[in-house]
């Protein structure tokens, strides 16, 4: 079916589409929840595989750099194959790298098969966002139905946690992954059931210049970003990073000149558009890098088993869902941006306590000021997809949705790999590693609280416990500082957005008139 013959806005949605809906919430409640569940098998993970300080750095975030990487032209590429069919063949392809990914023996392994499940999400996560865009054409309940999609995805990032300690609880970490392959199975039994094709018929060959430029900007970039960890020369990453960026010009141009190009820049006139993904881009950032932080504080400084730890994180996942849930209804009243400003500002100061907390004190402190982060996070995911949605035309939802997608991964991936950088490099400059240390376990001990925890057991009992409490202090300030600067930032973002609520009103009006769907 030609996405273009569905524009009429009053068209409403049948019990077959919110039933295709819940059919696509699991691949992205899945998709969410293998970027976060990682993070309390971690310890279990690094104690079996020995990777680096670099290698767990890949490990964690790979998956959201490629997914990030090959959204643009998995999105794409959805429009002129059918959004369907890609979808379909993305299930088989990550039910396959899933298994490979729980039975992987080495570090290498595991970042290989955390690779190749990035790029399968790739084809999964711009499908189920612009099926949901052509299923629900009337705006509210698009609206609707793009919130409880969004609150699959935050919550699933949330829950992650929740699913590893459970696993951990009874299984070897490898089994985390395993969870992927009977979801993709019902996916595979039901999609073609449930789900109806969509694709852009006027749409020509995919240009492989621009994807092979695409790729050409974004894995420099990523490199760069990596190779900050290691922290022992700054040439080599700045001259990656400066490589992406100049092949990233090179694809901008390209794009610009095309009659029909992989990624349609002109949707970036709209001003809402472009505001909506710079707030994606900001606080997934953030948040990335938070959820690592905290996940370990509670493991490896509060004590607690991945069991506990993730029971903790299970307040601030059902208040993300529940205030996702609700944005739709008070957008209606008092308009979107409104909304994910005042949620902007709630989240800075949930921010802003956890720069308080400290190695002593029981983490009731987290717990509160991650709940505040997550409850005024939480509308602005939702509002600010279905924004970006909205101004693109039905024919370009995939492109629109890949370029959302891109935005809150690559947010999510690079604040994991900036983030758990930075964290590093102030425990490395702050833990005080006692002489008496035998000189095998010292760099251990220095490269991170998890390799300080585990020489700690190897020591004798003072020494060991001197050990972890300096790792421990000087990892609490890698979570501080992070937190500070995270506050700042979502701050800086609030403000702008309350000083040009007005200009965003005055687009979405325009937008009304000519298509008329309500955006704010």
């Amino acid at each position: 079916m030609n996405a273009n013959t569905l524009t009429d806005p009053a068209i409403r949605a049948s019990r077959r589409e919110w039933i295709g809906l819940a059919v696509l919430a699991l691949p992205t409640l899945l998709l969410s929840i293998d970027m976060s569940v990682l993070y309390l098998a971690l310890p279990h993970l690094a104690a079996d595989l020995q990777p680096s300080s670099s290698q767990v750095l890949w490990i964690m975030d790979i998956y959201g750099f490629m997914i990030a990487g090959f959204l643009v032209t998995m999105g794409t590429l959805g429009d002129r194959i059918g959004r369907r069919r890609l979808l379909l063949i993305g299930a088989v392809a990550f039910g396959a790298a899933s298994v490979f990914a729980a039975y992987a023996n080495s570090a290498e392994m595991l970042i290989a098969a955390r690779t190749l499940l990035g790029v399968a999400g790739a084809t999964l996560m711009p499908s189920t966002l612009a099926l949901i865009s052509n299923m629900f054409q009337n705006p509210k309940q698009r609206a609707s139905a793009i919130a409880v999609w969004i609150s699959c995805f935050m919550g699933g990032t949330a829950i992650g946690p929740v699913v590893g300690g459970v696993m951990l609880q009874w299984f070897w970490w490898g089994s985390v992954f395993l969870l992927g392959v009977p979801v993709m199975i019902v996916l595979l039994i039901t999609g073609p059931i449930l789900l109806p094709e969509y694709r852009d018929g006027s749409a020509g060959r995919i240009d492989l210049t621009s994807v092979g430029l695409s790729l050409a900007t974004i894995l420099p970039i990523i490199y760069g970003l990596k190779e900050l960890a290691k922290a022992d020369s700054y040439v080599i990453p700045a001259v990656s990073i400066a490589v992406g960026a100049a092949v990233g010009a090179v694809f901008v141009r390209r794009q610009l000149r095309l009659s029909d190009p992989l990624l349609d820049l002109r949707l970036f006139r709209h001003r809402g558009f472009r505001a909506a993904l710079m707030t994606m881009l900001v606080t997934a950032f953030f948040m990335g890098g938070l959820f690592l932080f905290v996940s370990q504080y509670l493991q490896l400084v509060s004590g607690f088993t991945p069991l506990t730890a993730g029971f903790w994180l299970v307040p601030p996942a059902v208040g993300m869902i529940v205030s996702t849930l609700a944005a739709p209804r008070v957008a209606q009243r008092i308009g979107a941006w409104p909304v994910i400003t005042i949620g902007l500002a709630m989240a800075a100061v949930g921010i802003t306590l956890l720069t308080q907390v400290g190695v002593s004190e029981r983490p009731v402190l987290v717990l509160a000021g991650l709940m505040i982060v997550t409850l005024g996070l939480g509308p602005g995911a939702a509002l600010v997809t279905d924004i970006v949605v909205g101004s693109a035309p039905p024919e370009k939802a995939g492109s629109a949705a890949s370029m959302s997608e891109t935005s809150g991964e690559f947010g999510i991936a690079t604040g994991v790999a900036v983030l758990g950088s930075l964290g590093t490099a102030i425990y490395r400059s702050r833990v005080e590693v006692p002489e008496e240390t035998p000189a095998e376990a010292v760099d251990a001990a220095g490269d991170g609280l998890n390799g300080a925890a585990a020489v700690a057991g190897q020591l004798p009992d003072r020494l060991g416990a001197e050990l972890l409490d300096s790792a421990r202090e000087a990892f609490t300030s890698g979570l501080n500082i992070v937190a500070g600067l995270g506050a700042v930032a979502i701050t800086i973002v609030a403000l702008i957005l309350l000083r040009t609520m007005r200009k965003f009103k005055e687009d979405h009006t325009t937008d009304d008139e000519r298509t008329g769907e309500l955006v704010s």
